[in-house]
């Protein structure tokens, strides 16, 4: 079953179940995923799991982002609102890697590419993003790129 198709059956089941939380992230989780096979080329388009999986992942960094800012602006009922949709965000997501499981791919990463230096860290990013198959984000990356880099 495709991520879509679970996004579907999920929220006729949160329908049926008259849960709301979980109706209204889904619902607008349906929307990004349409939004976002529109702009790959029409309204009829079918996303690829990697593809809905980058759009639940933006979803979920929006959340992070939300709960972030409620709880430095003291808003403690809204990050808890924003904590719960980013749950039920996370089970459409595939399992994030590992620490261990990121370090030994950038540190190969880096011996085919060759890179011996930061200015050489856009390549090594290139090359994991592929690699990574939405299983870790782009901050996470990153920092084990430079961590390694330098």
């Amino acid at each position: 079953m495709s991520i879509i198709e679970r996004v579907d059956s999920d929220l006729k089941e949160a329908m049926r179940a008259k849960d709301t939380t979980k109706l209204g992230v889904l619902r607008m989780l349906k929307s990004a995923l349409k939004y976002a096979a529109i702009a790959k080329s029409d309204a009829d388009a079918e996303l690829s799991d990697a593809e809905a999986a980058q759009v639940i992942r933006k979803q979920a960094k929006q959340r992070q982002d939300s709960i972030e800012s409620f709880e430095k602006g003291g808003r403690v009922e809204l990050a808890d609102k924003e904590k719960q949709e980013l749950s039920i965000l996370n089970a459409y997501l595939p399992q994030a890697m590992s620490a261990d499981e990121i370090s030994k791919l950038v540190r190969e990463t880096i011996a085919e590419v060759g890179a011996k230096s930061k200015a050489q860290m856009g390549a090594v990013m290139k090359a994991l993003q592929g690699k990574v198959g939405g299983r870790a984000d782009g901050k996470t990356l990153s920092a084990e790129v430079q961590k390694q880099l330098s």
